[in-house]
């Protein structure tokens, strides 16, 4: 038995006890209250979710089982000192909450690139698909393809009893994470660079494999895909994808249909094509002004026409946050570090410094501040990865780290199927006295 699945047997038989404690003594405790408006305008600020990966404070950003971006940046272990933190280390953070030795982070990341293996069939589906097919289209697919492979539901029809669920749970999420490097490299390839494959190289990282296989072999991109997908893995449990996985998992779906169910809702506009809309924002800007390298006053005056036309400045705002998100903050330092004079980013440099007292001084902001997707964009874009299409597909694969640890946990904890209760509008107007 590897040394990750004997730590997690050790950390879950304790906490499920504690789960179990808790339901069986305290399960009638109050935890708080709601109003109609939170209920009918998304539950924002409800407590529903037991989820222990992550949680994100207003004034720190995400905090990945207590610790902080800026924390993990440095702790975590990493290939070469001042590099990025291997994004393995941080699935082994947040399914056991300890930080592992660089010797545990290498055993794991041998361990996902004996998993990586995917089976032909999944090619084939991707390969049916019409080349009109998005890439979140085809990526969603394959992972539902490979549900073929899952233990979970075989152990499940066995019989096996429910203290047992988490454990080919485990294997599942494992094996799934190892291939989706493979899986969003191959669709990459085939949109964009006429179906040309590039190998695995086993020696490599889980995050700096993805980069080879896309194609991308410098050590800056090695360093940027190993900052992105550990930035990306996870918002704790209520944000779509999260809350999804969770959903259908709780079905007791296995965890290909639960994370395929995931990225369906990433792939929704409001959710994982945020950073799509930052670069099409900027795209668009620089085209009306027609010059790559605006002034700030030229800036200023377009971000006042597009907020007078009633439209958003994506990549700002987030409904928890009330600062700078940590993570644009890690990739704007990622930038500082190693981009010399790139003009897209210099036109995200800008419009931090501009965007921020313009939607402050509208009075109705509650978050004037760039979050993760305001800068994530314009990076890949520097090192060549210009194929907006493609973020969102990247941004599920980082994503798979925190809601896969999330769903073994809830088979650990042996949480129930979700059910909230419903209303019909006419009782919220009995309730509101109308």
């Amino acid at each position: 038995m590897d040394a990750l699945k004997k730590k997690f047997i050790e950390k879950a038989t304790e906490k499920a006890a504690h789960v179990k404690k808790l339901m069986a003594e305290h399960g009638n405790a109050t935890v708080g209250s709601y109003t109609i408006e939170q209920v009918v305008s998304g539950m924002r600020g409800m407590v529903g979710l037991l989820t222990d990966t992550s949680h994100l404070d207003s004034e720190e950003g995400i905090r990945f089982r207590g610790y902080s971006i800026p924390e993990l940046r440095e702790k975590l272990p990493k290939v070469e000192e001042t590099g990025e933190p291997l994004p393995e280390g941080l699935f082994w953070l947040m399914l056991v909450g300890e930080i592992p030795t660089q010797e545990e982070v290498l055993e794991l990341s041998k361990d996902l690139s004996l998993r990586s293996q995917v089976p032909k069939h999944v090619f084939d589906v991707i390969d049916s698909l019409p080349k009109r097919s998005r890439p979140m289209t085809r990526f969603s697919t394959a992972i539902l393809s490979m549900s073929t492979e899952t233990l979970f539901a075989k152990a499940y029809r066995a019989g096996i009893p429910k203290k047992d669920y988490w454990d080919t749970t485990f294997e599942d999420v494992l094996n799934l994470i190892a291939r989706l490097p493979r899986i969003a490299s191959y669709i990459y390839r085939q949109c964009y660079y006429d179906n040309d494959q590039i190998e695995a190289n086993p020696r490599l990282d889980w995050a700096a494999n993805f980069a080879h296989m896309m194609g991308y072999d410098s050590l800056e991109v090695q360093r940027l895909f190993r900052l992105y997908l550990f930035l990306h893995a996870d918002h704790e449990g209520g944000n779509v994808s999260a809350h999804t996985t969770h959903l259908v998992g709780s079905a007791l779906s296995n965890a290909y249909y639960a994370f395929a169910a995931g990225m369906l809702g990433l792939a929704g506009p409001l959710h994982g094509y945020a950073n799509q809309e930052v670069m099409t924002f900027i795209f668009d800007m620089l085209d009306e002004l027609k010059t790559q390298t605006p002034t700030k006053e030229q800036i200023t005056e377009f971000v006042n026409n597009t907020i007078k036309k009633g439209q958003v400045i994506p990549g700002y705002g987030h409904a928890v946050l009330r600062k700078t998100d940590p993570r644009f903050t890690a990739q704007l330092d990622f930038a500082n570090r190693y981009v010399d004079n790139d003009p897209i980013i210099n036109v995200v440099k800008n419009l931090y410094e501009i965007v921020p007292p313009i939607l402050g001084s509208l009075g109705k902001v509650k978050n004037p501040w760039p979050n993760v997707d305001a800068i994530s964009g314009a990076l890949l874009n520097h090192y060549g990865i210009k194929e907006f299409n493609f973020y969102t597909v990247m941004f599920g694969v980082s994503r798979a780290l925190g809601v896969l640890a999330s769903l073994t946990w809830d088979r650990a904890y042996g949480l129930p199927i979700e059910r909230p209760n419903s209303q019909t509008l006419d009782w919220f107007m009995e309730k509101a006295g109308l």
